[in-house]
């Protein structure tokens, strides 16, 4: 399954903004849905795709959709495969494409995030293999 990541609005046809049943019309149903409390005492609704490789987090009130976590094989950032890029590769295309500024962070169990805050996204990688994408509003 490829899908294509849009900063700020959202993945395929889906849109940021989103309420379950919206979700639910284009996606269907759900493999799993939880309901949690984050950290600012708020309700999230986690909707988990799993065929789709998808995790969609809908906050607020009324809840809409927020965030989304996804594998990165397969996903299409600004006209280019994300798992074909190499960390300097894809920070290159996000400075190209205006988001010069970032965060990177390293943990003590071997996995690097790549964020850029302007854009709401990070990138997860393990040895250099990004492996993960989460981005949102």
């Amino acid at each position: 399954m490829i899908h294509e990541i849009k900063i700020k609005e959202g993945i395929d046809n889906l849109r940021f903004g989103m309420t379950a049943d919206q979700i639910t019309d284009i996606m269907g149903p759900a493999n799993m849905v939880e309901h949690i409390e984050n950290a600012a005492d708020e309700p999230t609704t986690v909707m988990h795709y799993e065929n789709q490789h998808l995790t969609l987090f809908l906050e607020g009130e009324p809840q809409v959709l927020a965030c989304i976590d996804t594998v990165s094989n397969g996903c299409i950032l600004f006209g280019q495969n994300i798992s074909d890029l190499n960390e300097r590769a894809l920070v290159k295309l996000m400075v190209e494409k205006g988001y010069a500024e970032q965060d990177v962070e390293d943990e003590d169990f071997g996995e690097r995030r790549v964020s850029f805050p302007g854009a709401n996204i990070d990138f997860f990688y393990e040895d250099t293999n990004i492996f993960a994408i989460t981005f949102g509003t």
